[in-house]
């Protein structure tokens, strides 16, 4: 009896090897378990296969499935036709939530990739776009935009939780005014981070009172080391599908956490300063970390100065999508906690901005 569609894997395979990759592709096609939907044949068009197609697993090599990549890592399988050391180093490094032998263990193989097909809790419901907010230089507003678009998404209707991945400050919590100790945090999710349910996230989630959830990041900055970014990628990926959007507070700098929110984010939001600091960090990281083609550039902050809006067109070779003027209100807000009224011409500057994030996403 054919199993229901809904309850088939849908693979990305990154295989090195054509032979290789026609064997697996078609046992696992025949076995009812699993369909594969896209191949790939390095990194970079494995990442953009699960930026595109949103597979529910990926069946890699290992030195295939090395860099951080855009998918839980429960749904990332390793396969190899050699059990050797450093195949398995490589299968763990990256995460993968198994290793198997070919072809002696594909049966192995398909029932794992037969356990992340879609549960009916996420079954019928599209994986929410997720937007980074991304700050290359610090001091241009990157806590203020992240906690605004995520009060704008919630009154829009739309629900929205904001992930705090600035692990080693926690500006999101202060400023939002969630409890800076004693609550839960991003480390009580990444255990379940296989197996997210909306029970998971109610019991973790702190809920601000315009409407939009957050993530919040651990308490004490040593814990941020326990952070680790295939488990991080992996929560995000689960929490897509039980939300309307993911927004990602990304803190300054390109480091591993950095790296795999940006790799799998659909959108990054750039937020600018007009001085040549700003525009300098802001070139250098939008190349070193490969998301030109993703990229939002919004100016924040705009006041008088040598440098204006218009010149953001001139430096990157696009205008900025929105420009948010300077607004004395904010530091006072932030401070205690507080966002700004939704009525204010600042947050409907923001809600305009909210919107032109997302279209073409949803």
């Amino acid at each position: 009896m054919e199993r229901d569609a809904e309850q088939v894997a849908r693979v990305v395979l990154a295989l090195e090897g054509h032979d290789l990759a026609e064997e697996v592709m078609h046992f696992l096609d025949r076995s009812g378990r699993a369909r594969v939907v896209a191949t790939a044949t390095d990194e970079r068009q494995l990442a953009e296969a699960i930026r595109q197609l949103e597979p529910d697993a990926v069946v890699a090599s290992p030195a295939l499935a090395g860099s951080p990549l855009p998918i839980d890592g429960r749904a990332l399988l390793a396969v190899d036709t050699v059990e050797t050391v450093a195949a398995l180093r490589a299968a763990i490094g990256a995460g993968a939530g198994g290793f198997f032998l070919w072809p002696q263990e594909r049966e192995r193989l398909a029932a794992a990739a037969a356990r992340v097909a879609p549960s009916p809790e996420r079954a019928g419901r599209r994986a929410a776009p997720v937007v980074a907010v991304y700050g290359p230089r610090g001091g241009v507003g990157t806590t203020f935009l992240a906690t605004h678009l995520a009060a704008a998404y919630a009154r829009q209707q739309r629900e929205c939780v904001l992930v705090d991945l600035d692990l080693a400050f926690a500006d999101v919590s202060v400023a939002v005014g969630a409890p800076t100790e004693g609550g839960r945090t991003i480390l009580d999710l990444l255990p379940v981070a296989g197996e997210l349910s909306a029970r998971h996230l109610d019991e973790v989630l702190w809920r601000h009172p315009d409407g939009f959830r957050v993530l919040l990041a651990p308490h004490v900055p040593p814990e941020a080391t326990q952070v680790v970014p295939a488990e991080l990628s992996a929560a995000v990926a689960g929490i897509r599908r039980l939300t309307d959007v993911v927004l990602l507070h990304v803190p300054r700098g390109l480091d591993e956490v950095t790296h795999a929110a940006l790799t799998g984010a659909d959108r990054v939001l750039v937020v600018l300063h007009l001085d040549v600091a700003s525009f300098r960090a802001a070139r250098r990281a939008i190349a070193a970390a490969g998301i030109e083609q993703r990229c939002v550039l919004v100016v924040n902050r705009a006041g008088q100065a040598d440098i204006t809006p218009s010149d953001v067109e001139r430096v990157f070779g696009r205008p900025a999508s929105a420009v948010i003027r300077i607004d004395r209100a904010v530091p006072l807000a932030q401070d205690r906690g507080r966002l700004l009224p939704g009525r204010g011409r600042t947050a409907r500057a923001v809600s305009r901005l909210a919107s032109i994030v997302l279209e073409g996403l949803e």
